[in-house]
């Protein structure tokens, strides 16, 4: 959930529930002070009542005019109030009330509905009137209903007017500040989302804030020791692919030199033991020529593995010849049941090292898989140079077949094949994608940076 979103909900929750339990009270306060001014209101009519008797008694007032309540309603300031008086000795009964009736209502009935249940309003409160040690009647005061729910809905209009108001102006200004504080947190985002495509030179900016500060300050270090590693990575990479291109430039010449200098003596003196065999000891030729055979089998073999180790055609002629050679070699090979092609757009013969050499191994392999593995009738190879400036800056290559593969399972497989050439793109600071061709087939698509290389080895 969304940080402000996740604070406003927080914040509209406790005022909500504040509101409810400040709303309760408030009902609770009002409810209790109309009992109070009913209360009041019933002691003090009985006082006048008493006081009444007494001038009565003395001879200052008529009986007939008890009670009077002309005082109580000049001086009453209550509204919505009625007092009835009944007397317990002649079945006098007198009412009276203060105040209009509530001619519109402005509460919602459910409101009505709720505190009339919850606090009763209109409760009447009787009091007996008595003098002289002799009960004369009781006086019940009633205050009206509608004015104590009238007054309950004003305060709480104005208590939820308030609180909505105050909860708005809160949850504004928390939105607000919360935007301006995790604007930097997008800007980490976007960082790490860089960062994570492999453009590990990207810093993030200084913050305000002290702990955004230290968050960018360590993701920063971060990304520089990644790029320092990567960096030494490359390198070490690079080196161990010129050692191992060496190491095979070295075991070639000595297959070349040694063993191709010794199966060439052994088949000269094969073939001179079947020439003497013929005139001397017939029964030797066969077994002189089936010397033979296993010699031109075992030059061949190590042709192959010559070729795979170093091919010539790189170093004397250039990679555009070496990769028509290796095509050409495969269409030989593959009795018509595979046919390769091959289209170089550019002149990519002055590449630095070992860029040659690592797109020949590439082109290698991805020809070996689908010779093995893909039951393909066509296979195509694709290499382009993307240049700017007059120069080669990136090397396209692509390796595509109309094989059974329809489905990218393998993608992460940890087949030797496939992890070689990652290793190779990797260690030239290149890109490598796998897609499924349609309706099936696979594609190979490599993209090799040229200047940066160029920039490494400088």
């Amino acid at each position: 959930m969304n940080l402000k979103f996740h604070l406003l909900s927080r914040i509209v929750l406790i005022a909500g529930t504040c509101l409810v339990a400040t709303t309760a009270y408030v009902l609770y306060q009002a409810d209790q002070q109309a009992i109070l001014e009913t209360q009041v209101t019933a002691e003090s009519i009985d006082k006048q009542l008493e006081l009444q008797l007494v001038h009565i008694d003395a001879g200052f007032a008529q009986p007939e005019r008890f009670p009077d309540f002309n005082l109580w309603k000049e001086t009453s300031t209550a509204s919505g109030v009625c007092i009835s008086y009944l007397s317990t000795i002649d079945s006098l009964r007198r009412n009276i009330c203060n105040g209009a009736k509530i001619t519109s209502r402005s509460w919602p009935i459910w409101f009505a509905s709720f505190y009339q249940w919850a606090f009763h309003p209109g409760l009447e409160v009787v009091r007996p009137v008595e003098f002289k040690g002799r009960i004369h009647g009781s006086v019940m005061v009633a205050p009206s209903a509608e004015m104590g729910i009238a007054s309950a809905w004003q305060n709480i209009r104005g208590l939820m007017g308030l609180s909505a108001s105050t909860t708005l102006a809160l949850c504004l200004l928390v939105y607000f500040t919360i935007s301006r504080v995790l604007r930097p947190a997008q800007v980490i985002v976007t960082g790490l989302e860089k960062m994570e495509k492999g453009e590990l030179s990207f810093r993030l900016p200084v913050f305000e804030l002290d702990e955004w500060q230290r968050t960018g300050k360590a993701i920063n270090q971060l990304a520089a020791s990644l790029e320092q590693l990567l960096s030494e990575r490359k390198k070490l990479a690079l080196k161990l692919m010129n050692i191992q291109e060496e190491e095979r430039r070295y075991l070639a010449r000595e297959l070349h030199d040694e063993f191709g200098q010794c199966l060439a003596a052994i088949n000269a003196v094969a073939a001179s033991i079947s020439q003497t065999a013929e005139n001397e000891c017939p029964e030797l030729v066969p077994e002189g020529k089936k010397i033979s055979r296993i010699v031109h089998h075992m030059m061949e073999s190590i042709r192959g593995l010559l070729l795979r180790l170093r091919p010539s055609d790189i170093d004397e002629l250039g990679l555009t010849v070496s990769l028509k050679s290796l095509v050409a070699g495969w269409n030989a090979s593959s009795g018509g049941k595979i046919h390769y092609s091959l289209a170089v757009h550019d002149d990519l013969d002055r590449l630095p090292e070992p860029i040659p050499v690592t797109i020949f191994r590439i082109v290698q392999e991805c020809l070996t898989n689908v010779s093995k593995h893909s039951a393909a009738t066509n296979a195509k190879v694709t290499l382009r140079a993307v240049s700017e400036n007059n120069s080669i800056t990136t090397i396209e290559l692509s390796i595509e077949d109309n094989g059974k593969a329809n489905k990218l399972p393998f993608e992460d497989s940890p087949g030797i094949g496939l992890l070689g050439i990652r290793e190779r793109v990797t260690a030239i600071g290149g890109r490598l994608t796998l897609n499924t061709g349609n309706p099936s087939g696979l594609a190979v698509h490599i993209w090799l940076p040229v200047q940066s290389l160029s920039e490494t080895q400088t």
